[in-house]
């Protein structure tokens, strides 16, 4: 199964809707709630940054008997420097986005947290690509 989400830059009204629906696909498939858990977290961490930080983009949910894999594509401006934004606090937001609450820094070490592979791609004025899988058997 396979289910894609157009994710609009700047619409933080729209931000957890992929990952909402993610979840109920999960709950269908009786996956445990600590691995449901977990794939949410790193979801939606992934839709906030792509509203927060990007031109808008996408992300692609593929689903097997054993895992799931996630694929988020933004359109821009991409990161300059993967291992800093890895980096607990560090953050680029806006004044408007952490007034709203996001932007501590917190959105890529927590999706390194919450999934079993994770790889990310970026040029610089192009956009980044972050893929990540997490088995669903525990």
């Amino acid at each position: 199964m396979k289910l894609e989400f157009d994710i609009a830059s700047g619409d933080f009204s729209q931000a957890g809707q992929a990952s909402s629906r993610i979840k109920k696909v999960l709950k269908q498939l009786q996956v445990d709630p600590k691995v449901i858990k977990r794939i949410v977290v790193a979801v939606y961490e992934a839709e906030v940054n792509v509203v927060a930080h990007s031109l808008g983009g996408q992300i692609i949910a593929e689903f097997s008997n054993e895992y799931v894999e996630i694929t988020v594509q933004d359109c821009g401006p991409g990161i300059a420097d993967i291992g800093q934004a890895m980096t607990e606090g560090y953050s680029t937001a806006s004044k408007k986005v952490r007034d709203m609450g996001f932007g501590a820094g917190m959105g890529l070490p927590n999706i390194k947290k919450n999934t079993d592979e994770l790889s990310i791609e970026s040029t610089v004025g192009k956009g980044t690509c972050l893929k990540f899988k997490n088995n669903l058997n525990g």
